[in-house]
């Protein structure tokens, strides 16, 4: 009997090693299998190698728009008017209110995460960013639906709106579920939806263990994918912001492009004081909102100090960054505000020696009206010591009478 069940248990491990054996071989089966899937996925999405690698053309790829309407938005008033207004989808019927940071991201109010509702075809939701720096980025958002938004419901929380001067970048996008990070290629941002097959190796652990780690790793999965668009976001709106600060500039230089060759043809500039001064606090609030009131200069906005560093976040915003050119950019404004400085520093020399010179006439009238009182003081003088009549002659001559008489 005691032998029966030492080899029945001896029977029972054997089994179960064999299993366990088992189970890791389908494992790694599946991962390869899924591994060799992703390739070959890879493969389909990609034409070319190298520096002549691009997006296949026939795939359909999704929008993802950067505008810039406003100098600053008030971010807490936006969140009340996103909750409480909502808006309407591509069909034109409104939505209702909006969840603000559905997926409780934390980096409220650096930004304002909103998320559409799911379109009628069963296709995914899209996704609303709004920047304090009065920039909005949708992804895959109907036209309509950012259209209201960005007209209708933010105005009331910009704070120095420009929808008469709206910049719009935008890049497409696409989700590759057989990459678990992202990069951009060419003008279209690939998302890496998937996971690392490295990191999914099985273990010992309970149905119920396995079905809570799948729940919890979705959600994860998910709030990584929304700060990876925040990454993409953040350098599409300040690209956005680059561009308005970039057009307000050029209409600078419209309005003075006459100053040159009026001053090379050696003509007299006829400028008011309010015009010099007008264009002197134009250039300066230029130069503040690129150097001063924003992080455009920055290299890497505040939000992501914070964010989890196998993210990489700090590498997708350089990436879309370099590849719109933002640092150069940003370098060629601040050498044409250079010269803009000189412009205006031409102005205000001008108005000085403007204003001099009239108070230097001022002066030289107030001379000339002295001296001329003077000669008339003189002349008056002389007449009467020339006029026997005058009251001077008259006097002295019984002044002298008198004299003589009393001398009798």
């Amino acid at each position: 009997m005691q032998k029966r069940c030492i080899a029945g248990v001896t029977t029972d491990k054997t089994n179960n090693k064999k299993s366990a054996r088992t189970a890791v071989d389908n494992s790694l089966r599946r991962i390869a299998a899924e591994a060799q899937h992703s390739r070959s996925r890879a493969r389909k999405l990609m034409k070319g190698f190298g520096k002549r690698a691009h997006v296949d053309p026939e795939i359909a790829t999704k929008d993802v728009k950067a505008y810039c309407s406003a100098e600053t938005f008030n971010i807490l008033r936006a969140q009340e008017l996103i909750e409480g207004e909502g808006g309407i989808d591509a069909d034109g019927v409104g939505v209702g209110p909006l969840k603000a940071d559905p997926l409780n991201t934390g980096l409220f109010p650096q930004v304002l995460h909103v998320q559409t509702p799911p379109k009628k075809h069963g296709a995914a939701p899209g996704d609303i960013f709004i920047f304090p720096s009065g920039s909005v980025v949708t992804w895959n958002v109907p036209e309509r639906l950012t259209y209201h938004l960005v007209h209708k419901i933010l105005p009331s929380a910009a704070e120095n709106g420009h929808l008469d001067r709206l910049e719009v970048e935008d890049l497409q996008y696409l989700e590759d579920p057989t990459r678990g990070n992202s990069r951009i290629v060419g003008d279209t941002i690939i998302l890496g939806t998937g996971t690392d097959y490295e990191s999914e190796l099985p273990y010992d652990k309970t149905e119920n263990d396995s079905s809570t780690q799948t729940t919890t790793e979705t959600n994860g999965r998910e709030v990584d994918m929304i700060l990876t668009k925040i990454a993409f976001s953040s350098a599409l709106a300040r690209s956005a912001k680059l561009a308005v600060l970039e057009e307000t500039l050029d209409q600078y230089f419209v309005s003075t492009r006459e100053i040159p060759s009026t001053l090379s043809s050696g003509s007299q500039l006829r400028l008011t004081r309010s015009f010099v001064l007008r264009k002197t606090g134009e250039l300066l609030n230029i130069r503040a909102q690129l150097n001063i009131y924003s992080e455009l200069t920055d290299s890497l906005p505040d939000l992501f100090w914070d964010s989890p560093y196998e993210l990489g976040l700090e590498g997708y915003y350089d990436i879309v960054s370099r590849g719109l050119d933002i640092g150069v950019r940003i370098k060629i404004l601040n050498e044409r505000m250079d010269y803009a400085s000189e412009i205006a520093s031409v102005l205000r020399e001008r108005l000085s020696e403007k204003h001099s010179t009239g108070l230097e006439w001022l002066i030289i009238g107030l001379i000339a009206l002295e001296c001329g009182f003077g000669i008339l003081h003189l002349w008056r003088e002389r007449e009467e010591n020339v006029n026997p009549n005058s009251t001077k002659n008259l006097l002295q001559a019984w002044l002298e009478k008198e004299l003589a008489s009393s001398e009798k």
